[in-house]
């Protein structure tokens, strides 16, 4: 994630000035978005082709079903208790099934 965040944050730096440059020659908002995103994105298509082919990856990776799920503190603190409860008491089941009427 954190490619993709750099290729992000790259494209910002580019995009920004860019923008500020066409609103200064007095284009108008609009055209100065449309001029500032064609020029950020072909100079990031040209010049940052590693960044570029990492953030791919790494997005590839997150979406691909193979990445570990990303688990906020309080669902494994969640995960911890159930794992707890399950082991002092083996009769107690849990269902996590959030469809209706699942068994």
């Amino acid at each position: 994630m954190v490619a993709f965040l750099k290729y992000s944050l790259i494209r910002l730096a580019l995009f920004v000035p860019l923008f500020v440059l066409f609103l200064f020659l007095g284009t108008g908002v609009v055209l100065a978005v449309i001029f500032a995103g064609l020029i950020a994105f072909a100079i990031s298509y040209l010049f940052f082709q590693k960044q570029r082919d990492a953030a791919t990856s790494a997005m590839r990776e997150r979406f691909s079903g193979r990445a570990k799920p990303i688990r906020t503190a309080g669902e494994v603190d969640d995960a911890a208790a159930e794992d707890g409860l399950v082991e002092k008491n083996p009769g107690v089941e849990i269902n996590n099934d959030k469809r209706p009427g699942a068994q």
